[in-house]
């Protein structure tokens, strides 16, 4: 999680280049008693060979992650500056971010930041805030949480039950812990039996105690029959909005087409791109786990995002040890947001006319380290 105190911000700052917006915001790391000299001369020499820039105009600092030592204790130093600043990434950017943390601390921070900057509202509270209190607040205010809730959370794909009513029963104990549903939801669903559609799959919605839209699939173990009807899958849906709607539609174009097999077999992050309709048809799939130390911080992160931009086919990723969600693999901050730690697995799914090729590639490149040593 990002902590901020109003000393850690630096509105309208000045700097004429890249190398003296990185020296100002290392020097501030070190001045705040959050690294050593040392560490930051270090720093300094690192950021010239690679630059993490995250996008949005937005360019993070930080070294290496030291296990000896060079980080004292963990801080953010945030520049927000008056004019962009042509960056040697290509990009012009507007606010930098110097990041000293261990190792778990620099995962957390670079995943809140990634997810901050996905929110195109929240980057424009950063960029238009008037005063130091203004622009630490939009940087720390809770995260919107209006999005559909459909990850790992919500999928329960071996259940040992031959009961219909078992099902539901789990999928309104998924959806009530993570709070898209209160305690009214969960008595009153069990009193509305599920609606058969086709083909073994069951749909169960309610009105009552409805907090956030949300999906939540339970497939049993193995497909049985209740009052002579298959069951293969049961889908429960909350709606708070419009997000559920989406899911409902791509559910029944799936039975339209014959396709629910495909929901029969697929693990979660593939039930997550189906209901989402995010699946690559015709695409080449590949699971990768990451070996550094560190996981998949900014760096190496921009290593994958860079290795990834060599191909024109359109390539995803998700973290199969995170949400299970898949996202645009040329987005370096929504690939930081996945919070891939060391031994997460990745699923990188590509589809075009070097779709083999670019999997290759991005297999050799993780396997190699994204520009680190690997343990």
């Amino acid at each position: 999680m990002l902590h901020l105190r109003l000393q850690d911000i630096h509105v309208d700052a000045q700097a004429e280049s890249q190398e003296s917006a990185v020296r100002q915001v290392v020097a501030a790391l070190e001045h705040s008693g959050f690294i050593t000299g040392s560490y930051a001369a270090a720093l300094l020499k690192r950021e010239r060979k690679i630059s993490a820039c995250l996008g949005c105009g937005v360019a993070i600092v930080h070294g290496a992650i030291d296990p000896h030592g060079g980080v004292i204790q963990s801080g953010v130093q945030v520049f927000r500056y008056a004019q962009n600043i042509d960056w040697s990434t290509g990009q012009r950017v507007w606010l930098v971010i110097g990041i000293a943390a261990d190792a778990a601390g620099h995962l957390a921070i670079l995943s809140h930041l990634g997810h901050l900057l996905c929110d195109k509202a929240r980057v424009r509270l950063v960029k238009n805030a008037k005063s130091a209190p203004a622009l630490m607040e939009a940087l720390m205010a809770p995260l919107d949480e209006r999005s559909l809730i459909l990850d790992r959370c919500t999928l329960a794909l071996n259940a040992p039950t031959g009961d219909l009513a078992a099902l539901q029963r789990l999928n309104a104990g998924m959806l009530y812990a993570t709070g898209s549903v209160d305690s009214a939801y969960r008595q009153a669903c069990m009193q509305q039996p599920p609606l058969y559609l086709s083909e073994g799959v069951w749909l169960s919605d309610c009105a009552e105690g409805n907090n956030r839209s949300a999906v939540a699939v339970a497939r049993p173990i193995a497909p049985f029959e209740q009052n002579g009807k298959p069951v293969a899958l049961l889908v429960s849906i909350v709606v708070a909005d419009d997000e559920p709607l989406h899911v409902l539609n791509r559910l029944s174009d799936l039975l339209g087409e014959g396709q629910a097999e495909k929901l029969q077999r697929a693990d979660e992050p593939a039930m997550i791109a189906l209901l989402t309709g995010d699946e690559a048809e015709n695409g080449h799939v590949a699971d990768f786990i990451i070996r550094n130390e560190y996981g998949l911080h900014a760096r190496p992160g921009t290593m994958l995002v860079n290795t990834i931009k060599q191909f024109k086919s359109e390539i995803t990723v998700a973290n199969l040890d995170g949400t299970g969600k898949a996202v645009n693999g040329r987005s370096l901050m929504k690939i930081v947001a996945l919070g891939v730690k060391k031994g997460h697995r990745l699923r990188v799914n590509a589809r075009g006319e070097d779709a083999e090729l670019a999997l290759q590639h991005i297999g050799d490149a993780i396997a190699s380290g994204l520009g680190e040593t690997l343990p």
